[in-house]
């Protein structure tokens, strides 16, 4: 089998299509570079916020958005007035249930909080970029690991981009080898299995955006795990200052240079 064939994604080819697939999402009319603003509505008491049409304000369990037909919203596609119960959205952006036009606002709860986000096509962050920097695959940075679980959920606090601290749940780590020496980072587990780590490394911060996302499909049996940094991701808030990724735990800074996967975005 050659080294692009591998049944796990492996190669330079398969890395392209991966590279120019992001490329594409990121650039796309509802990807990250078009959000505008996250609105918690805290910030908000008397439910408006500035440059969002209508009134927003929490209800328990829910949002409860109040428009006029002079405020152009619609919902589920339908143009609205009145009053309606909004769920937070949990799907695509593009499917959120409120719009103005183009605009998707999608509404937010984290840790209780609610908040409206706002994606605009028209951003001018969206219209600037160009591409995203990235390391061409070299196969050094896909790495053979294993995942270990916890006995149980962990959570740890974390700042957050937006200067927050918020919980992190952890689920266990994966062990790798790299020129001999044994490295582990902290890993979340998502509810299709894959795992997601929030990490840095020595090129973090200089030659490589200030942290980045690894995203390892789901161990088999055995727990084995590939470990490729070749996909090491820049997290939405390398496109839009308004996202609030969390930073890397503690323990998950590696020290040595990882100078693999996206490393920044490029503006035209």
């Amino acid at each position: 089998m050659s080294m692009d064939a591998g049944h796990d994604g492996r190669g330079p080819a398969a890395w392209r299509r991966w590279h120019e697939a992001r490329v594409v999402a990121v650039a796309a009319p509802h990807g990250p570079l078009s959000l505008t603003g996250t609105h918690w509505l805290l910030d908000h008491p008397d439910g408006r916020i500035p440059d969002v049409p209508g009134r927003w304000r929490e209800d328990g369990d829910a949002v409860v958005l109040t428009a006029a037909p002079e405020d152009g919203l619609t919902l589920d596609g339908e143009p609205f007035s009145g009053e309606a119960r909004l769920a937070p959205d949990r799907g695509p952006i593009d499917t959120s249930r409120a719009a103005r036009g183009d605009r998707r606002l999608v509404v937010l709860r984290r840790e209780g909080l609610w908040a409206v986000r706002d994606f605009d096509p028209a951003s001018p962050a969206r219209h600037a970029f160009r591409t995203i920097d990235a390391t061409p695959y070299d196969p050094r940075w896909s790495l053979d690991g294993v995942f270990r679980p916890y006995d149980g959920d962990r959570s740890v606090r974390v700042e957050n981009a937006d200067g927050r601290e918020r919980g992190l749940g952890l689920g266990g780590e994966i062990a790798f080898t790299l020129d001999g020496t044994e490295h582990t980072l902290q890993v979340a587990v998502e509810p299709d299995g894959s795992l997601w780590a929030v990490f840095a490394d020595a090129t973090s911060g200089g030659s490589s955006y200030r942290f980045r996302f690894l995203r390892p499909a789901a161990p088999d049996a055995d727990g084995r795990v590939v470990v490729d940094f070749n996909r090491a991701l820049l997290p939405p808030c390398a496109f839009a200052d308004h996202f609030i990724c969390p930073f890397p735990p503690p323990g998950n800074t590696l020290p040595v240079a990882v100078p693999a996967g996206e490393r920044n975005r490029v503006d035209a």
